[in-house]
């Protein structure tokens, strides 16, 4: 509970998140170090206001004076822990602050009973529409976090092809319809070098089945010349497969941003500033940046999902982010892999914002088939 301190020796607890520093960003602290930085940056995610001395002494039993506290809190300023803004007489936390208080110092991230009760509400009631499982995830996220919900729909080159139809459009265009285990659909439209009849169009996409369904798109696109060049075929179709799989079978370039909550964001203190509102919009305006930030360098297939990743202000190697802070987790939608997460200040409330986003990616990562439990 918030407001009460353990006095006792504090032990160092393996994060149920993945986090970006390698190493111990407290091993030069001491307990009491530790126990003033973690009142500080509770207090400041609270009140969104410098944190001093006399405040901690009141509000917490901690059976230190304030000049006690102050000249801890000067120790900490100067180990690069605690900024000192203005001529203010408190301090707030500075990203190593807040990496030291995710990473060491945080309550294991835990949602409450009834929280976790409507997402799963929330998710057994959309069924297993992805397009729809986004949107509202994306808007929960938002409104419980009083952040930016984020989505990634899964890369589709993880995915693996149910199925491959060819839907004629006229005498010389087709629309190819890629059906991806877990409910995803690509759909790409080609232009065709002969008119085809229904019959031939049915067996050539019949062989077309068996030999490509069951595989990812990525071993399609490596593969699909060898796979494919001993069919005989009249039609041409084959051939436009072969020719065209890097473009039939590859990532689409844009269209996998989803987001929610931008009305609650810019409610946050932070973003009354214009420049920083800026930044945010021209972030939402660029996803292959936003691509980037959510998705990070880790884009195999076997990913832990569920287990959420924090990016901590200049940590994301973004001038227009590095006054934010990014929360993802991986999720598993059939056989393919998407991220979800949420964007917002440094100083956000980040172990209720880890335990939303790693029980959203739970739910978004059933079984197709699954009944939420």
């Amino acid at each position: 509970m918030r407001g009460q301190v353990q006095t006792g020796q504090m032990r160092r607890r393996k994060p149920p998140y993945r986090v970006v520093r390698k190493d111990d960003p407290a091993a030069l602290l001491n307990e009491r170090e530790r126990q003033i930085l973690r009142l500080v940056v509770e207090s400041f995610i609270d009140t969104a206001g410098p944190v001093g001395s006399h405040f901690l002494a009141r509000r917490y039993p901690i059976g230190l004076s304030p000049a006690s506290i102050r000249n801890t809190m000067s120790d900490l300023e100067e180990m690069g822990y605690l900024d000192h803004p203005y001529t203010s007489a408190g301090r707030v936390p500075t990203d190593l602050g807040y990496r030291t208080f995710v990473d060491v110092l945080m309550d294991v991230p835990e949602l409450a009973p009834d929280e976790r009760r409507l997402l799963q509400q929330k998710v057994r009631e959309i069924g297993n529409d992805p397009e729809e499982l986004w949107r509202e995830s994306t808007r929960l996220l938002g409104q419980l976090s009083r952040l930016l919900g984020v989505v990634l729909t899964p890369r589709l080159s993880t995915g693996v092809l149910e199925r491959l139809e060819v839907v004629p459009l006229s005498s010389t265009r087709a629309m190819f319809v890629l059906s991806v285990r877990g409910g995803l659909v690509r759909t790409i439209l080609v232009e065709l070098t002969s008119e085809l009849s229904r019959r031939d169009l049915e067996l050539v996409v019949a062989l077309l089945n068996e030999r490509l369904a069951g595989l990812t798109l990525a071993a399609i696109r490596q593969s699909c010349h060898q796979r494919l060049r001993d069919l005989e075929d009249r039609t041409g179709l084959v051939q436009l497969v072969m020719t065209e799989a890097p473009v039939l079978f590859s990532e689409p370039s844009e269209g996998r941003v989803r987001f929610g909550g931008t009305q609650y964001i810019m409610g946050q203190p932070e973003f009354q500033q214009p420049e920083e509102l800026r930044n945010l919009f021209l972030l939402l305006e660029d996803e292959e940046e936003l691509v980037r930030l959510l998705e990070g360098t880790d884009t195999s297939d076997d990913v832990e999902v569920g287990r959420a990743q924090v990016s901590i202000g200049r940590e994301n190697q973004d001038e227009k982010v590095e006054r934010f802070s990014i929360v993802t987790a991986r999720y598993r939608l059939g056989d393919a892999v998407g991220t979800i997460g949420v964007i917002g200040p440094t100083r956000m409330d980040y172990r209720r914002v880890l335990a939303l986003v790693q029980e959203m990616a739970r739910l978004l990562s059933r079984p197709i088939d699954e009944t939420v439990n």
